[in-house]
């Protein structure tokens, strides 16, 4: 099980990598909340366990982003604040479970334990379009019977783009939806990630679902090489 902990204090967060590793998991650190926002989204995680005062990004903006991006992984806030009202609190902004500093190991790795054996959600159906699959659940595309390896954010993009199929998605709408509305670089990071989709679901296979509308956005639908106007934004 590969967990990631975001904890500002570096001793506290070596020393619960630490406990955590003893118990056979695999820890993962992160020291203030936009690294930490950064590698829940771009890598897969079986749970974070998030502390809620950190540097750059409180605790309570890193999980609301990733509860908005549609990134369900469990949650483990982390805290030196007491008292029914701020467990609430937690729990109202995404979080799965809170736990009070000071704790010991045997109460987060039983929290932990807890966390992971929740039943799963109902299975998200697949999406499909053509001979283009993508499975939410286990989080893996396939174009026909041959897997595709994609990168979180690549996912996010591509399942987003799935999800609308048939309709033109504006760069604006993409930017909200997979990088999130606070996010504050170039829109032409959109052009660049459909270019990486396209060299990974399109060109090995010499189809062009991904289309540009001119002036417009992007859409994805049914295999139309005639219809493709770029290949590289």
């Amino acid at each position: 099980m590969r967990i990631l902990v975001v904890e500002d204090e570096r001793r506290l967060a070596r020393a619960i990598g630490h406990g955590l590793e003893d118990h056979g998991f695999t820890v993962e650190l992160a020291h203030d909340g936009e690294t930490g926002l950064w590698k829940a989204r771009e890598q897969d995680y079986d749970c974070v366990v998030l502390d809620l005062m950190l540097p750059v990004l409180s605790g309570e903006q890193v999980c609301r982003q990733l509860r908005a991006d549609g990134c369900w992984v469990p949650i483990l806030i982390l805290t030196a604040r007491g008292g029914a009202e701020a467990e609430a609190g937690g729990l109202d902004f995404g979080a799965d479970d809170y736990l009070r500093k000071p704790f010991s190991y045997r109460v987060l790795i039983a929290r932990l334990n807890a966390l992971l054996r929740r039943t799963a959600p109902a299975r998200p159906v697949d999406l499909v379009v053509g001979d283009l699959v993508l499975d939410p659940a286990r989080r893996s595309v396939r174009r026909g019977t041959t897997p595709i390896e994609l990168t979180r954010r690549e996912f996010s993009l591509l399942e987003y783009l799935m999800r609308k199929a048939g309709s033109t998605c504006s760069k604006a709408e993409i930017l909200d939806h997979v990088w999130g509305a606070n996010f504050d670089r170039e829109p032409n990071v959109v052009e660049v990630y459909v270019g990486y989709l396209r060299r990974k679901i399109d060109q090995p296979f010499g189809t062009g679902s991904i289309r540009t509308v001119r002036g417009h956005g992007y859409l994805i639908g049914d295999d139309d090489p005639g219809r493709v106007e770029s290949i590289d934004g």
